[in-house]
C-alpha cells in the first residue's frame, strides 16, 4: 500500500486511498494549513519503541506531485511517529461511533474513512487527526 504524509504538530498523518483519488490534494491542502511534507507516494516505515516512524524516502524526499503541474519541491519534515490513517474512500461512512483500526508492521494506528471529494477534505482530516489520532508525550 503506498502512502502520503504530512506532519502536523509532530504527528504523522498518513494518507491512504486508491491511486489518483486524491492522497497528493489533500497532503498539498494540508500543507497550506500548515503541515508539513513527510513523503508522497512513498514514505518509508519502522517500528520502534512501539510506534511506528514514518520518514521521507531519500529518492522522492521533498517532492509532491501536484496534478497538472507536476512533481515540486517542498521542504520535508524529520522523521515522525504516525498517530492516525486518513483513508480516502467514496463509500466511506457518513457518521461514525469510532475510529477503525489498521495495523502497519504490527503497530495499530486508528483509522478514519474520509469521503476524498469533500470541498473541505483538509479540516475534515485535521478534526480526525484531533479527535481520533494517538498523542505522544
Amino acid at each position: 500500500m503506498q502512502l502520503t504524509c504530512v506532519a502536523i504538530g509532530g504527528r504523522g498523518l498518513l494518507i491512504a486511498g486508491a491511486p489518483g483519488n486524491g492522497k497528493s490534494s489533500l497532503a498539498l491542502a494540508l500543507i497550506d494549513r500548515g503541515a508539513v511534507l513527510v513523503g508522497d507516494d512513498g514514505v518509508m516505515t519502522e517500528a520502534k519503541g512501539g510506534r511506528l516512524i514514518v520518514a521521507a524516502h531519500p529518492n522522492t524526499a521533498g517532492k509532491l506531485e501536484v496534478r497538472n503541474l507536476g512533481l515540486m519541491d517542498f521542504p520535508v519534515s524529520p522523521p515522525v511517529p504516525a498517530a492516525m490513517i486518513i483513508r480516502l474512500d467514496a463509500l466511506a461512512p457518513r457518521f461514525i461511533e469510532q475510529a477503525q483500526a489498521s495495523d502497519i508492521e504490527g503497530i495499530s494506528l486508528p483509522l478514519v474513512a474520509l469521503w476524498p471529494e469533500s470541498p473541505v477534505l483538509a479540516l475534515r482530516a485535521e478534526l480526525a487527526l484531533s479527535r481520533y489520532g494517538l498523542t505522544f508525550s
